[in-house]
């Protein structure tokens, strides 16, 4: 019981989380929505959001190489501090401004995947990771 409620943690533990972190956060993302938008990329292009008057195409295809090849990169743990930034200014564009930070509702989703994102950056990949065993 002590252990339950102790607020140390070793650093297998810490590893550990990070790993299933990023497997769940860049598995779930990359399939379900990466792979969804690679596939249907002609029938979603005309249709998707303008971001920054970027054009919906190119926006969608940022969009594509966010959560289809970021999230790949993200599960292997290769160069994660740089891959997950994309996926950071996607998920907060989704949070904030197509789902109007609506937590509760529609933006459920994004804000958990945006949350995670967040931790990731901020703690990095762990060392179960490919850029845990190329910094050994």
């Amino acid at each position: 019981m002590k252990k339950l409620l102790s607020v140390k943690y070793s650093a297998t533990a810490f590893n550990i989380s990070f790993l299933v972190l990023r497997l769940i956060l860049g598995l779930t993302m990359c399939v379900n929505s990466g792979y969804d938008k690679l596939v249907h990329f002609a029938d979603k292009k005309d249709s998707f959001v303008n971001f920054l008057g970027m054009g919906s195409a190119i926006t969608l295809a940022l969009v594509v190489f966010a959560e289809f090849f970021c999230s790949i990169f993200i599960t292997l743990g290769l160069f994660t501090r740089f891959t997950v930034i994309p996926l950071i200014i996607t998920m907060g564009y989704a949070f904030f401004i197509s789902h109007h930070g609506n937590l509760f509702g529609d933006g459920e989703h994004a804000a958990l995947f945006l949350s995670g994102y967040v931790a990731i950056l901020l703690c990095g990949p762990g060392r179960v990771s490919v850029d845990g065993m190329i910094n050994k």
